[in-house]
């Protein structure tokens, strides 16, 4: 872990409570073996490659969303994708990260 690295796992850790207070989604986009080995109970699963074709249904939600994956990197490209579209979204990380906060 470098050095800046402890600021980016602070405001990660402030930016998840403040989802999380506002009500958000926690968006899982594992693949569904990861997911069955353990996830957040409340969190909604869509595998990264679908969630293009879920687009509606996720913004149907009406709330903001917290992505998460297994280390950051499928959950980044999620909230990217979902951002570009006009869904208020941030990068939880890794699925543990969301999970210590509730």
């Amino acid at each position: 872990m470098g050095f800046f690295d402890m600021f980016k796992r602070k405001d990660m850790s402030a930016g998840i409570k403040e989802y999380l207070e506002k009500d958000a989604v926690i968006l899982d986009v594992r693949t569904l073996d990861e997911w069955n080995e353990g996830h957040i109970k409340s969190a909604k699963h869509i595998v990264l490659n679908l969630v293009p074709l879920e687009i509606e249904q996720i913004k149907s939600w009406n709330k903001p969303v917290i992505a998460v994956c297994r280390s950051g990197g499928r959950s980044g490209q999620a909230a990217q994708f979902l951002k570009q579209n006009g869904v208020d979204v941030i990068n939880g990380g890794p699925w543990q990260n969301v999970d210590q906060h509730l």
